[in-house]
């Protein structure tokens, strides 16, 4: 190739580059005001999707739940201080008239840099049943729901219809008065959901006040399959991580190098940092579990069906227990 037709090449690839930049420049609607994120949101929505929402610094007061309802849109505060862009309901409350902050839809969403913040229901729910996969939240502040924060749902006619492949990483869920509202609140909820991957997050607070133990920070059951949960921060919480429940289990997936600390007198319903409950097939690889409180075990595995299972090298200050006839190979674990 001689050197002009190099040059002539090298050119025309920089212009299509440049003419790409554009066009991804151009898809980039800018928000100002919560006005004109209703608006964006609906034209998105009309438009099919692939679109990115910039958020600028601000208050918005929520006022009807964001549905997201076509694919790959990207709900993204411009800062990238999450402190900065807030989504605010009216109230943390069961009367509260703002059920959802945003909900899921379809596939391929991404939720990035925002805070969000009282509602009566879920700060975030995706929509399994409506098969939305490949969620990316990242560097979120999740606070005070009156419920679970990000719920995952499905409909128990169509269990192979869910919320796969998602991806939740390096955000905050907390409550901000130091314990939750009631005792049904958790941090994710997800049933049926395959193949997550939740890292580097912190869960504070997650409390109940009164009555019952409050759910687990991060839970997967009914149906749930090869989740990994690695690298969390879960601070004063009643319950730690969670695979499957009696009746409504899960499959296999790894739980490793979360650290689990709950404080002496944080919350009178405490319990266990992490547990499986008909949960075949997972593992639980080199986490820390340090429990001030009066409850007598780190971590329980329970349930005939729990089997296959291992529990290995992991560090806690109180025991690892067996229950109702389950099965696994316990080693390496360390006794603080």
């Amino acid at each position: 190739m001689t050197l002009k037709i190099l040059r002539i090449v090298l050119l025309f690839l920089v212009t299509v580059e440049c003419a790409v930049g554009s066009l991804e420049a151009a898809a980039a609607i800018q928000v100002n005001n919560v006005e004109q994120l209703y608006k964006a949101i609906e034209q998105t929505n009309m438009n099919g999707g692939h679109a990115t929402i910039l958020l600028a610094d601000g208050f918005y007061p929520i006022r009807t739940t964001l549905t997201l309802k076509a694919p790959h849109i990207a709900l993204i505060g411009k800062s990238q201080v999450p402190e900065k862009v807030i989504l605010h309901g009216d109230a943390m409350s069961a009367t509260s008239k703002l059920g959802n902050i945003i909900v899921i839809e379809n596939k391929d969403i991404t939720i990035a840099n925002l805070t969000l913040e009282r509602c009566r229901w879920h700060l975030v729910q995706i929509r399994g049943e409506a098969d939305a996969d490949r969620v990316h939240i990242k560097n979120c502040i999740f606070r005070d729901s009156y419920q679970q924060m990000l719920k995952a749902t499905v409909n128990s006619d169509h269990l192979n219809v869910s919320a796969d492949d998602a991806i939740i990483e390096k955000n905050l869920f907390e409550y901000s008065a130091g314990i939750g509202p009631q005792y049904y609140i958790g941090g994710i909820d997800a049933h049926a959901s395959k193949n997550w991957i939740v890292r580097n997050n912190v869960f504070k607070y997650i409390i109940s006040p009164s009555k019952a133990v409050a759910e687990f920070a991060i839970h997967f059951w009914n149906h749930s399959a090869d989740n990994l949960v690695e690298d969390n921060t879960i601070i004063d919480c009643d319950r730690g991580i969670g695979f499957g429940m009696q009746g409504k289990g899960n499959r296999g997936g790894i739980i490793r190098r979360n650290y689990i600390y709950h404080s002496e007198n944080a919350g009178k319903f405490a319990d266990v940092g992490i547990a499986l409950a008909e949960s075949p097939k997972s593992k639980i690889i080199a986490n820390t579990i340090v429990q001030k409180h009066s409850f007598p075990w780190a971590i329980e595995y329970r349930f005939p069906t729990t089997k296959h299972v291992e529990i290995i090298g992991n560090t806690v200050n109180r025991p690892i227990i067996k229950r109702d006839g389950a099965q696994a190979t316990v080693k390496n674990n360390h006794k603080l």
